[in-house]
């Protein structure tokens, strides 16, 4: 398939790269990356991965041949103001356009062409922008879907979302998703639920101001499952964890009911906002005390949890979400 997108920087990353796209009058950042495979990285009692992961080594990730993680901007900029996040300082969400975001994973696809075949390509609508304002998302992963399908590669696009207020679309972008996950895809896509803390006051600090409240996005998700479990993975609730993050369990398992959702932990990520904002996890990328309770409180209550930490290196070469390096004061 051609593509029209151009690239005009590559960023060498350890487990793959970073690139700088012109696209539509617009520059979009997106990247390519290998995974260090689930038993590095992950601590997930119910799918029997159980050593806590005190710091993940960096070297020798899986071939791209097994998984292949694309991850693509779904806006050039954001206009959310997340205070752990680089992308407004970018500019001003702006959509872009279903070909913009299919040419994204295609132009990452092009530059590796001695990869003739993937077990799984996980694709993740979340570099730049928020992607429940772009009802050109589900288009674009329903085309990527029938490409690979015919390539024979396992196709798995994953949305983030935080849930913004200000989104009167919230509810349709989530129930089309949700629609398109449980039959045309057959389980195999994501959504992610960025919610950070249970506490509203923290929460908007975090979010800044531009969340929607807890009650309103568990009455929205009540609605657009039914009460009932999606075909293959749970809906992901994501906390991105720092030093002072409150997590009600009991209240949380209220709102979001176990037998639908799952819970994913992570360090927060280290970027410039959430540094100036002291925004951290301290150890978090070294050992595994920070998530012990909160795993524990969780797992109480019913949920699955997933505990994810990237390796420094990952994070030190911006590839965590939140990052941008179109973001000013970039220096390489």
């Amino acid at each position: 398939m051609k593509t029209n997108l151009k690239i005009i920087e590559k960023v060498k990353v350890p487990t793959g790269e970073i690139y700088i796209g012109e696209y539509e009058g617009g520059m979009v950042e997106f990247l390519s990356i290998a995974d260090y495979g689930k038993e590095r990285n992950v601590k997930a009692d119910f799918l029997g991965l159980t050593n806590r992961i005190n710091g993940v080594e960096n070297g020798n990730p899986m071939p791209l041949s097994e998984k292949w993680v694309i991850t693509t901007s779904t806006q050039y900029g954001c206009s959310m103001k997340c205070s752990f996040c680089d992308v407004p300082k970018v500019g001003h969400g702006r959509n872009i356009s279903t070909n913009g975001m299919v040419e994204q994973v295609l132009s990452a696809v092009k530059e590796h062409p001695e990869v003739k075949y993937t077990k799984r390509l996980n694709h993740h609508f979340a570099r730049m922008g928020e992607p429940t304002f772009n009802p050109g998302v589900l288009k674009s992963a329903l085309i990527l879907f029938g490409y690979f399908r015919a390539l024979g590669w396992n196709y798995h696009p994953v949305v983030s979302t935080m849930m913004p207020r200000t989104n009167i679309n919230s509810y349709e972008f989530v129930k089309n998703w949700i629609d398109a996950k449980n039959s045309i895809f057959n389980g195999e896509a994501g959504l992610q639920l960025s919610i950070n803390s249970t506490d509203e006051k923290q929460r908007k600090f975090l979010f800044g101001g531009e969340e929607d409240n807890m009650e309103r996005i568990a009455k929205i998700m009540r609605s657009v499952t039914d009460n009932k479990p999606c075909k293959g993975r749970k809906i992901t609730l994501n906390f991105a964890i720092t030093d002072k993050t409150i997590i009600d369990a009991k209240q949380l398992s209220v709102w979001f009911p176990p037998s639908i959702f799952m819970v994913k932990i992570t360090p927060i990520h280290e970027t410039k906002e959430a540094s100036i904002n002291g925004l951290k996890t301290t150890r978090g990328y070294s050992e595994y005390s920070p998530y012990i309770d909160h795993e524990e409180n969780l797992k109480q209550v019913g949920f699955d949890v997933i505990v994810f930490v990237p390796s420094e290196e990952e994070d030190e070469s911006r590839i965590t979400c939140g990052n941008a390096i179109l973001s000013k004061g970039f220096k390489k």
